[in-house]
């Protein structure tokens, strides 16, 4: 149910159906807490943080929100597929186009603790780069669609 819900709530963001997105992250994080000890626990957690980040920016413009929400997601354990393929980049990508930077930043800091890709930390060194040489966002490619 969690890739399925993620899925669904990221679909709800990029419709403008606000209302279904939160709804989507707040089930997301109650299934984090309900099961712990599941190996998509992290999946859960991560995307609805990153969710309702980007619901308080596109719907209550409250960038405040947004930048704590998208440091709350990081702060997951992980799960495989986190792990492997990385984190979504949408909320970061969002308050990078309204320059955002730092916490873009330390958000890739918290990345780098679980993703263990094989282009992980040259991904997150690239996009740092890309950021830190001002006013550009980086391509992040598939993290938009994972």
């Amino acid at each position: 149910r969690i890739y399925p819900l993620a899925y669904a709530a990221n679909a709800a963001v990029a419709a403008a159906e606000f209302n279904k997105a939160e709804s989507y992250a707040r089930e997301l994080l109650s299934l984090a807490q309900q099961h712990p000890q599941d190996p998509y626990q992290g999946t859960a957690f991560f995307y609805g943080h990153m969710v309702l980040g980007r619901v308080a920016l596109a719907r209550d413009q409250n960038v405040e929100q947004a930048k704590a929400s998208l440091l709350a997601s990081g702060k997951t354990a992980g799960s495989p597929v986190l792990k492997s393929f990385g984190p979504n980049m949408n909320l970061a990508r969002d308050l990078l186009a309204i320059g955002e930077r730092d916490v873009v930043l330390q958000f890739f800091a918290q990345c780098d603790v679980f993703w263990k890709g094989s282009r992980a930390k040259q991904d997150l060194r690239d996009w740092a780069e890309t950021i830190k040489g001002c006013c550009r966002i980086p391509n992040f490619s598939g993290n938009l669609v994972y």
